[in-house]
C-alpha cells in the first residue's frame, strides 16, 4: 500500500480471516481494561518501526477537551472519507481474542466494549474490516484520512464526542507493539483509535501484512 492511497484490496478483493483478526487485537487480550490507563510508550516508535502516512507536523491542532464519562458508541462518522457506520459492541471469542464485526455486516464499526467508552480518559478503540471477498468495507479508505481532520461518534444517550485526528501510521504485522497501538499518547486525554488493516495481502498466510492506525483526541463535547 503506497502511503496516501486507502488500504486497498488485491486480485479482486480479499477476506480478512480470523488469522488477521487475533493478531490485529491479541494486545487487547493481553491487556483487557488496562488500556484505558496504562502508560502510551512515549511520543512513538524508533525509527523503522512503522511507516508514518500521517503526521501532525506542521498541522494546526486544536486543544484538547477535557475527558467526560463518556458513553457507549451507537454511530461513527469520519466526513473526509465518507464514513457514516453504525457501531456495535464486541467481547472476546472463544479462543480469547475480540470478536469481530461480521461478514455479513461489512459497514459495521466494532467497539472493545470491555474497554474505555469513546470521550472518556484513555484510548476508545474501534475496529473495522477494509474488505470483504467481492467489495470494500467501512475501513476501506482509513488510511486517507489526514492530522486535523474530524471523527464524530455518536452515543446511545443521545450525546456527540468530537476528535481531531493527529496521527496515522501503517503497523507491519511482525513489528506489532500493542503498548504503542492500544496505550495512551498522552496521559490524562480522551482519545481514539480507528483499527482496520493494511499493506499488501499476503496469500500463503491469508491475512493482511500490516495494520492502519488512525489516532485522535477529544476536542469537543456535544451533550443531549
Amino acid at each position: 500500500m503506497s502511503p496516501g492511497s486507502p488500504a486497498r484490496s488485491r486480485g479482486g478483493g480479499r477476506l480478512l480471516t480470523g488469522v488477521a483478526w487475533a493478531v490485529l487485537l491479541l494486545g487487547l487480550w493481553l491487556w483487557g481494561r488496562r488500556i484505558a490507563d496504562g502508560p502510551g510508550g512515549g511520543p512513538g516508535p524508533k525509527t523503522g518501526d512503522v511507516a508514518a502516512v500521517g503526521r501532525s507536523f506542521g498541522v494546526p491542532l486544536p486543544p484538547a477537551a477535557h475527558p467526560v464519562k463518556g458513553a457507549e458508541p451507537h454511530r461513527v462518522e469520519i466526513p473526509a472519507v465518507g464514513v457514516s457506520a453504525p457501531v456495535v459492541p464486541r467481547g472476546l471469542d472463544d479462543d480469547g481474542a475480540v470478536d469481530p464485526p461480521s461478514f455479513d455486516e461489512p459497514g459495521e464499526v466494532g467497539w472493545f466494549g470491555r474497554g474505555t467508552r469513546p470521550g472518556a480518559k484513555g484510548a476508545a478503540l474501534l475496529v473495522g474490516h477494509v474488505d470483504t471477498r467481492d467489495r470494500p468495507a467501512v475501513f476501506y479508505g482509513l488510511s486517507a484520512v489526514r492530522p486535523g481532520q474530524k471523527v464524530g461518534v455518536e452515543g446511545v444517550d443521545g450525546s456527540r464526542a468530537e476528535f481531531t485526528i493527529d496521527d496515522v501510521r501503517v503497523f507491519p504485522r511482525d513489528r506489532f507493539d500493542p503498548r504503542k497501538v492500544y496505550g495512551p499518547r498522552e496521559k490524562g486525554r480522551a482519545e481514539l483509535r480507528l483499527i482496520t488493516c493494511g499493506g499488501a495481502y499476503d496469500r500463503k498466510a491469508g491475512t493482511y501484512t500490516a495494520n492502519v492506525v488512525v489516532s485522535a483526541y477529544l476536542t469537543r463535547v456535544a451533550e443531549r
